[in-house]
């Protein structure tokens, strides 16, 4: 039975033995077994699930033991993935070491799987092991995805019309390293564990997980470029095609001061906001407040401003409900900053943000759009967020994708991602490769093209997470 637990299935082994590859059909050993087998210096791969917590061995884990430790506690290394369906079955200190702050952690994960989820998304987290030790994890989930959120932005409501007369032809049942509603993708793993081995290994999982889910395509979703020379060598390794994903955008606070702040944007960009901000101060009059830990009402308010801007919006990928809100509500990082019209104290606006520590992350605004464009609402919140974020000491605050012009104007950068990805028909594959490496930013999003049409600079940096020749 081995120490994976006793539904274990019978699936394949793969050991990487310094560049050679060798393919083999098994019983799922332990990893002493499989130690034994093999030499000291390869990476094993096994997958199975195990639904119940206490029968996990987790290897006596012991974070600051493997801190300390550092590179030399986990080389000449066996490394094992198995499939788990819950945060729960997890170790917290674990959630801790893979995904510290200004990644979102356990709380993140755990709030997506419980809010009710399920029509749109399966979720699946890859622990990674050495030998019995749990040593990384790797967030999954499945998804049928409309093709319309990659198409060019002309297609884009011919193919929405055809996903929904003919969903099997234009949904690709895809299985997704990452998560659906993060900014960035990220594999989580402890000091020491050699990186790429681990990506290898959790690879020649996924394509096993991907025909029990009958996904015909696998892909990492928006990875940063401190992931690319690992996720390069994975694409290489393995077959992967990269795709340019829609990027990341971050403000970088000089100090704690707002002038400082304001300083360090272009200065057409630091006249218009202010304009902006001084004729919307002149029209409306607005309270800001920040809650935390909404009652019902509340978030009444919240999730119907949410579903306006959603359904304004032409990229969507994931379609939250009410439950989410009422769930996430309770995490202690979670603020809700506020705006409301001051006499009759209807909300107009706000934004969900995470903090983090030295980062905000602004995760989800929403607006009332029947309010005159005058009042310039989305530039007020904005304003308030920068307020909130210097009082609490932070160095950055991550706004996510989309919505670029508003974004760039004031001050963000744009932080490029990848996604790497293989589709399990050959000949498909081979199709996609090409039309893969011809979409960039101005294929993605009308206001990023006009952006690099104006700052024809930035266009090598849409490549910088792929190294794109």
């Amino acid at each position: 039975m081995g120490r994976f637990g006793r539904h274990l299935i019978h699936s394949p082994v793969c050991s990487v033995c310094r560049g050679v590859e060798l393919f083999e059909f098994e019983h799922c050993l332990s990893p002493q077994q499989l130690k034994l087998r093999r030499s000291s210096h390869s990476v094993a791969v096994a997958v199975g699930r195990d639904g119940n917590q206490n029968e996990m061995d987790w290897g006596g884990l012991d974070i600051d033991r493997d801190r300390s430790l550092g590179d030399a506690s986990l080389s000449n290394s066996i490394l094992s993935v198995r499939i788990v369906e819950s945060t729960a079955q997890i170790p917290r200190p674990l959630w801790d070491a893979c995904f510290p702050p200004p990644l979102e952690g356990q709380w993140w994960y755990q709030t997506l799987e419980t809010c009710g989820l399920d029509d749109q998304f399966r979720f699946r987290y890859g622990v990674i092991y050495e030998a019995t030790r749990a040593v990384g994890i790797a967030p999954i989930f499945v998804m049928d995805v409309p093709l319309s959120i990659v198409a060019p932005p002309v297609l884009r409501s011919l193919l929405r019309f055809l996903e929904k007369q003919l969903p099997s032809l234009f949904r690709q049942r895809t299985l997704f390293v990452g998560s659906p509603c993060a900014d960035e993708g990220t594999v989580g793993v402890l000091p020491g564990v050699d990186r790429r081995d681990a990506l290898s290994c959790l690879q020649h999982s996924i394509e096993i997980e991907a025909r029990k889910f009958g996904c015909t395509l696998i892909v990492w979703k928006d990875f940063p470029a401190s992931f690319t020379d690992e996720m390069n060598w994975l694409a290489d390794k393995h077959g992967l095609f990269r795709l340019t994903s829609f990027p990341n955008t971050l403000v970088e606070f000089p100090t704690v001061r707002k002038e400082d702040y304001f300083a360090s944007l272009k200065s057409s960009r630091r006249n218009k906001l202010k304009k902006k901000l001084r004729r919307s101060s002149q029209q409306i009059d607005l309270h800001f407040e920040v809650i935390q830990s909404p009652d019902d009402a509340t978030i009444t308010e919240l999730y119907d401003l949410f579903m306006q801007t959603y359904t304004r919006s032409k990229t969507r990928f994931e379609k939250l409900n009410r439950r989410f809100f009422e769930i996430v509500a309770t995490q202690p990082m979670a603020h809700f900053l506020v705006l409301r019209e001051k006499q009759s104290r209807e909300m107009i606006a706000f934004m969900l943000c995470f903090d983090l520590g030295e980062r905000i992350i602004n995760k989800f605004i929403g607006m009332n759009y029947h309010c005159p464009r005058d009042w310039f609402v989305y530039f007020r919140l904005w304003d308030a967020a920068v307020d909130w974020a210097l009082s609490r000491g932070a160095s950055s605050l991550q706004s996510g994708q989309t919505a670029y012009e508003a974004k760039i104007e004031i001050g963000h950068k744009l932080i490029p991602l990848t996604i790497y990805g293989k589709h399990r028909n050959r000949f498909l594959h081979a199709i996609m490769r090409p039309i893969a490496e011809r979409i960039g930013w101005d294929t993605l999003d009308d206001n990023l093209a006009k952006l690099l049409k104006a700052h024809p600079e930035l266009k090598s940096l849409q490549w910088g997470a792929t190294e794109r020749k």
